[in-house]
């Protein structure tokens, strides 16, 4: 399999099958990203149309990140069985049918419900870790990944500022403001089933083809002949996989929390417009467009020198800096010096997200699924733990201070990472056999991204 995964990654390609994967798995991710989070900016406009307490609120924060721990361990294994492109295109599907119909709720509950199902979308970014890990040789996987990634979550911040923006444009032209936020959800449910059909058009599994026909052929697949349980199964049973999930937790379950609370958080405590909100809100999530992806370059750049455990001492400190970030960011009393902090704190977050997906390939390749699918549920497991300790303090930044304290824990629990010497050879040579093939593409001016 080695021999036809890409060694580098030509960003203004989009002629070889491992290039076409990873812009639409990008795309996929943004507008899936876009979409979970677009009603999360409008939250105070909506908070009083419903008359929603302070502990609705918060149950419609977990609700949205409570069911994607579900989808993403379901997930993973499907995408080994069944191939990463019927996946996303059946997820982007059967998402856009909630996003679209939260427009339609005139009630709590009702609005509780679709905010539910809406989560699930969230099972994106396996799917997107997945695709890129099976395209891309390991002296790139976590560039690859970390860009992704990166580039996908940047729809967090992109609805934070647009939603307020569409909504304010409905309204200038007579539409109410009900009617123009139910209005302005259906758009990235119609951007979700457009992209959907670029996936299922102009992708394909594996750089061999479709994992199913493969299979069928007799062709054995990295993850072996079967996939899906007995992969999850097997990566269940590996120390380092629910490490890695703790660490997730720390660093997307934070980012998730804050896409969840930051809106309403600057509206509250520092009287900020909604539209002056959704920006600075918004600026945490465009970090992901260079911060997760410099996470994995990072990774990448520090194996070629220390292998495989250098990956996990640079996610050790990414998490003391995020750590150390939150508890800052918590004792903050005015905007603008919070605002920074935030950018701070906000920067290793997303680094640290990118680095443990640059780590995630080299766990178990024979469990690509499992340990992908678990790692991201540890996200949202993160996510929904802080919306629960939001209800129990009743206050951001009190939340923020406990949530810092924990990142530095997970820092520590990091630090037990640890992979036997036949491991790391194992890892160096399909390391070293990626450099040569990519110098040797490179000396006889072939396309890198090419299968060899």
């Amino acid at each position: 399999m080695l021999s036809q995964k890409a060694t580098s990654i030509n960003l203004f390609s989009f002629s070889t099958p491992q290039m076409r994967a990873f812009h639409l798995s990008w795309m996929a991710f943004f507008v899936c990203f876009f979409a979970w989070f677009a009603v999360a900016p409008l939250m105070p406009l909506i908070k009083g149309e419903f008359h929603l307490t302070a502990d609705q609120i918060a149950n419609i924060n977990i609700a949205a990140v409570g069911i994607t721990i579900l989808v993403r361990l379901v997930v993973g294994p499907l995408c080994d069985r069944f191939g990463p492109r019927r996946a996303y295109t059946a997820l982007l599907v059967l998402g856009a049918i909630p996003v679209i119909g939260i427009a339609f709720a005139n009630s709590y509950e009702g609005f509780l419900f679709f905010r539910l199902a809406i989560g699930a979308i969230g099972a994106s970014f396996v799917i997107t870790q997945f695709h890129t890990s099976v395209m891309f040789a390991p002296n790139v996987v976590g560039t690859a990944n970390a860009t992704v990634g990166g580039w996908g979550n940047a729809g967090g911040g992109v609805t934070q500022s647009v939603m307020p923006i569409l909504l304010a444009a409905l309204v200038s032209l007579g539409v109410s403001q009900s009617m123009g936020w139910r209005l302005a959800m259906i758009v990235p449910g119609v951007m979700m089933l457009i992209v959907a059909s670029l996936y299922w058009t102009l992708t394909q599994d594996t750089p061999e083809g479709d994992i199913v026909d493969l299979r069928k052929r007799g062709v054995a697949f990295e993850t072996g002949k079967e996939g899906g349980w007995k992969i999850f199964r097997q990566a269940s049973g590996n120390y380092r996989v629910w490490i890695l999930a703790l660490c997730y937790a720390g660093s997307f379950g934070i980012e998730l929390f804050i896409h969840n609370v930051a809106a309403s958080y600057y509206v509250e405590r520092f009287g900020l417009t909604l539209g002056n909100a959704g920006f600075a809100a918004g600026s945490f999530g465009l970090l992901a467009l260079f911060a997760r992806a410099l996470g994995g370059l990072s990774s990448d750049r520090v194996a070629r020198t220390w292998g495989i455990q250098g990956r996990t001492a640079l996610l050790v400190l990414l998490l003391v800096g995020e750590g150390l970030g939150l508890l800052a960011f918590s004792g903050m009393t005015s905007v603008a010096p919070a605002i920074l902090a935030m950018l701070a704190f906000g920067l290793f977050t997303h680094m640290s997200c990118g680095a443990i997906y640059a780590l995630v390939p080299f766990v178990d390749r024979k469990a690509l699924g499992g340990v992908t699918g678990i790692v991201g549920a540890g996200g949202n497991v993160g996510a929904v733990a802080a919306g629960f300790l939001l209800k129990a303090v009743g206050g951001v930044p009190q939340s923020l201070f406990i949530l810092g304290c924990c990142v530095l824990v997970t820092a520590l629990c990091a630090i037990s990472v640890r992979f036997s010497v036949t491991h790391r050879t194992a890892e160096q040579a399909l390391y070293d056999e990626a450099i040569a093939r990519r110098n040797a593409s490179r000396n006889v001016g072939l396309p890198v991204a090419s299968a060899a």
